[in-house]
């Protein structure tokens, strides 16, 4: 791991947080450390940050810290280089129907609604599928860097009005690529709507001319990561250093 005194973050201050539960593998402690104060965050810096393997929930900006534990590991793919694979590419035919909007961070209703059929129908019993209002704000629409809300919706109807909500996607544009911060959708609809939005990710990464799309921890242990390396290809940090997996 990369250590404080390698960060070119002079302002910035560190701390370790005390261990909780690890949300994703059983049995587990975690600690994160955490990068303050916020309000120093912005875009360059908190590009620097990302590429060091940090990640942000609001306006917390994070990295795993834990004893003894170095599963999670940063992933990015490499935009440029990407091929989809057999399965990929049935999964962007499926949806191409979709039209994506690109919004600022802005609380809709509707947007809260499927959040909440989303923690319900795939994360019932883990906290988040009681999230409140506020809640909900202060982890996906608060931020001090150049963040955007995606919308994926069916066709408009005919009569004009929008299509069906499917997909909210919040993502960070950095100065070297996209982050993907957090997507929920319609539990309830066709398969693949996750995937569908990491190749829509790349995709907007060529169009900028950013060579990344961070797709946040991969944890080799975990099979909810397991979408994650099937994009490639992709890079992994290790002790500080980005390598091709």
């Amino acid at each position: 791991m990369t250590h404080l005194k390698d960060l070119p973050l002079q302002s910035l201050q560190f701390y370790a947080t005390a261990p909780y539960p690890c949300s994703y593998l059983d049995d587990r402690q975690a600690r994160s450390q955490v990068a303050t104060p916020s309000h120093l965050i912005h875009n360059d810096t908190y590009s620097e940050l990302v590429a060091k393997g940090f990640r942000r929930s609001g306006l917390f900006t994070y990295r795993p810290y834990c004893d003894g534990c170095r599963a999670c590991v940063p992933l990015r793919i490499v935009a440029e280089q990407f091929q989809p694979n057999r399965s990929q590419r049935r999964t962007q035919k499926q949806h191409a129907g979709l039209t994506a909007q690109i919004c600022e961070l802005t609380y809709v209703p509707e947007h809260y609604d499927l959040y909440l059929q989303y923690q319900t129908g795939r994360h019932a019993g883990g906290g988040m599928d009681q999230d409140s209002v506020e809640q909900y704000t202060q982890f996906l629409l608060q931020s001090r860097v150049n963040s955007r809300l995606v919308e994926f919706r069916d066709p408009p109807l005919q009569d004009g009005s929008p299509g069906t909500l499917r997909m909210v996607s919040i993502l960070d544009v950095l100065n070297d690529g996209l982050s993907a911060v957090y997507t929920f959708f319609d539990p309830l609809a066709r398969s693949g709507l996750g995937t569908y939005c990491v190749l829509w990710q790349i995709d907007q990464a060529r169009r900028l001319g950013l060579p990344y799309v961070y797709l946040g921890y991969w944890i080799q242990q975990s099979p909810k990561m397991d979408y994650k390396a099937l994009f490639n290809p992709h890079q992994l940090l290790i002790d500080g250093q980005w390598s091709e997996a």
